[in-house]
Formats: C-alpha cells, structure tokens, sequence
C-alpha cells in the first residue's frame, strides 16, 4: 500500500505558437482519502471558475455568454467525475498500486490535467538500479 501522493493540477494552452503550462495547484497528500478529497476539490474549484452562477455578485451583468453546442462541457464533465463513484474507486485502485493517474479533459482552447502518483512509486524508480550499467 503507498501511503504518501502527490497531486498537481495544470492548464495548458497555446501562446505565440507553443504549447504552454500554468500549474494551478500542487498537494503532498498523506494519506490516499486526502489525495482524492484534493483531486476532487481542484476539479469542482475549476469547474465553479469555468461555469460560475450567472447570478453571481461579481458579476457584471451579460459577461457571461454561451459557448457553441460543439465546444466540450468541461464544468461538465469535471462535475460528472466528481459524482462518479466507480471512477473514484478507479483512480483509488490505481494510485494504491503505485501508478500515475491522470484525468484530463478540454475545450476549444485549455486543456486541465489533474495528475496523482505515490511518493513510495517515485522513490522506489529512482532507486532501482539500470540494467546493463555495472554497479561500482
């Protein structure tokens, strides 16, 4: 059981031509539960920035405007992998085996990655020895 994960959360978008990342967030979770709480949190705080109440007081009045039936629903689709509870137990199952999870999704112009690994899978990769290289 890895015990120990870290989470980041990106948007990627292209500017002058070059594909280019902003990190939104970084979290050393120490224990599996919190690491899920955080992927979840950072997906819904991106979704309620993306698909605000229009309602909303800081709002200016008409500053939000919809977008074409064909632009992907990111708020969506970050909402609906929140509420999934198969997908939870999903990314859990993956993380406490040691690996990478990442769930991504796009509109037409930023990609939002959410990315999760555990600490223990990270050290034990930089520690295994490479093959074919005689240890002195």
């Amino acid at each position: 059981m890895h015990d120990e994960f870290l989470c980041h959360v990106t948007a990627y978008g292209v500017c002058d031509g070059r594909r280019i990342g902003v990190p939104l967030g970084t979290y050393r979770a120490p224990t599996l539960a919190l690491a899920l709480w955080w992927l979840r949190d950072r997906a819904t705080w991106i979704a309620q920035r993306l698909d605000p109440r229009p309602e909303a007081e800081h709002l200016p009045t008409g500053s939000l405007v919809p977008v074409a039936e064909t632009v992907p629903d990111v708020p969506m689709l970050l909402r609906a992998w929140c509420a999934d509870p198969a997908q939870q137990e999903g990314v859990a199952e993956e993380l406490a085996a040691g690996r990478l999870v990442r769930i991504a999704t796009s509109d037409d112009t930023t990609e939002y990655e959410l990315l999760a690994e555990s600490v223990d899978a990270l050290r034990m990769q930089r520690a295994a020895p490479v093959l074919g290289v005689p240890v002195a």
